[in-house]
């Protein structure tokens, strides 16, 4: 049966992410003994084509980040809030007085004021903003990063098309999963989501081989797994062999790639590395720079909190958390928009920044604001955008939209079409009904592309 048929069977079990530790320990910690260079195969297919592979690099704020303090101020209002407006690079348009350096970046943004979604509950809101779609009935929806990696990775990739970076998945595991298209396209996930990670969190574990074993003998061991794996595949035909076999192979392919390196930060300036921040987010800011420069077509790098801050669900103490928070955003954001474009790599690289929902407008009883997704922001950069601008318009209060409302299903096929890609395209589904790669009601935002 065809990994792509209809009637494939599908196990439950696939809707789970396929960890690091799952990816490799198959192959039982085998050598990296030798491969090919990545570099002269990307200069190689830019040659041919005169265009750089497109990516994609995701900022998920885990929490729902208080857009109206941050993006969409109302320094005007009793709604307002403690926090100032400042002039950014792009005239008329203003952001917080505590993302500074995102503010001399601003030529490159396109702020979204005007999302308007439905879902004020973490899991099902974090599902639909990742995946385009409400989890319900027996369609196993795959994440964005399935989606586009599954498009656009280039057969000569080493590494895999879709990584993960320190990811909060406990609330949603579904939306951070390969869903329908198979363990194949699950991404590969790098760190934890707690503050305070080392830089070996960063690095993929166990790439290396035991000690004492050679390249020689780490072929010998292959080739008999691949005995046996033929005997099975054989035996038993289907999605879920063709899924695993296709997965260990990718991870073999990793491990004895030159790509395996981007995971070493220490190639990094010193002076690099201190401008995104010495955290868990900037490092790995920094490391979505590093593999979408190897061709990884989608990373993402949640900021679920850092010391001192435990998240963006502020519904205490909002104005001193984010404070802190966006000590640790505002640098590590503006160093990768500005790395990327000294490198060549932001006309080919479009950067989301966007969480579940954004906070309510009112503050409360206890100095923090609640889940809001009923006037809201995302913020969109780099290629495939036009930035210097911000699209939209809430009330006064903030407390609705009052001009041009964006759905999740607009947003993430601007997305997809900012990625060259067609968000009519469809994928067939585990119950055999053909999905699009966008909802088929979305609309792409046409002033914010390019």
């Amino acid at each position: 049966m065809p990994a792509n048929s209809p009637h494939a069977p599908f196990t439950p079990a696939w809707s789970v992410p396929l960890s690091r530790r799952r990816w490799l320990q198959v192959t039982g910690g085998l050598s990296a003994a030798a491969g090919a260079s990545w570099l002269p195969q990307l200069a190689a297919c830019a040659q041919q084509t005169g265009v750089r592979p497109r990516s994609c690099i995701l900022l998920w704020m885990s929490g729902g980040p208080s857009h109206i303090d941050l993006f969409d101020l109302k320094p005007e209002h009793e709604n307002g809030g403690e926090f100032k407006p400042i002039d950014t690079a792009a005239p008329g348009v203003q952001i917080c007085e505590h993302l500074p350096k995102l503010a001399e970046q601003a030529r490159r943004l396109a702020i979204i004021r005007s999302m308007s979604t439905k879902e004020g509950d973490h899991a099902r809101a974090t599902h639909v903003m990742r995946t385009g779609y409400l989890p319900q009935g027996p369609i196993q929806y795959p994440a964005l990063g399935s989606l586009l990696s599954k498009e656009l990775i280039s057969a000569d990739c080493e590494l895999p098309g879709y990584v993960s970076i320190s990811p909060f998945i406990g609330l949603a595991p579904a939306a951070f999963g390969p869903g329908f298209l198979g363990p194949q396209y699950a991404p590969l996930i790098v760190g934890s989501s707690g503050p305070g990670q080392s830089d070996a969190a960063l690095r993929v574990q166990n790439v290396e081989s035991h000690p004492g074993t050679d390249a020689p003998q780490v072929d010998r061991r292959l080739s008999l797994l691949q005995g046996f794996e033929a005997d099975f595949a054989a035996a038993r035909p289907g999605l879920m062999v063709d899924s695993h076999r296709s997965a260990y192979a990718s991870a073999v392919r990793m491990m004895r790639s030159e790509g395996i390196k981007a995971f070493d930060l220490d190639d990094e300036p010193a002076e690099l590395r201190d401008r995104y921040g010495r955290n868990t987010f900037g490092q790995g800011c920094l490391l979505a720079r590093r593999l979408v420069e190897r061709g990884v077509p989608f990373v993402e790098v949640s900021f679920s909190g850092t010391e001192g801050a435990l998240g963006w669900d502020t519904h205490q103490q909002n104005f001193p958390t984010l404070k802190t928070l966006c000590g640790t955003l505002d640098p590590a954001w503006a160093t990768l928009m500005d790395d990327l474009g000294q490198r060549g790599l932001l006309d080919s690289t479009l950067v989301v920044w966007m969480g579940e929902f954004g906070r309510t407008p009112s503050i409360n009883n206890n100095a923090g604001r609640d889940h809001f997704p009923a006037a809201w922001s995302t913020v969109l950069g780099g290629g495939g955008i036009r930035g210097g601008q911000a699209l939209g318009k809430t009330s006064a209060d903030g407390m609705t939209v009052a001009e041009r409302p964006v759905t999740t299903a607009d947003l993430l096929a601007t997305v997809v079409q900012a990625v060259g890609l067609d968000p009519t395209k469809q994928n067939m589904s585990n119950v055999g009904r053909p999905i699009r790669l966008a909802d088929p009601a979305a609309r792409p935002i046409e002033e914010v592309l390019a």
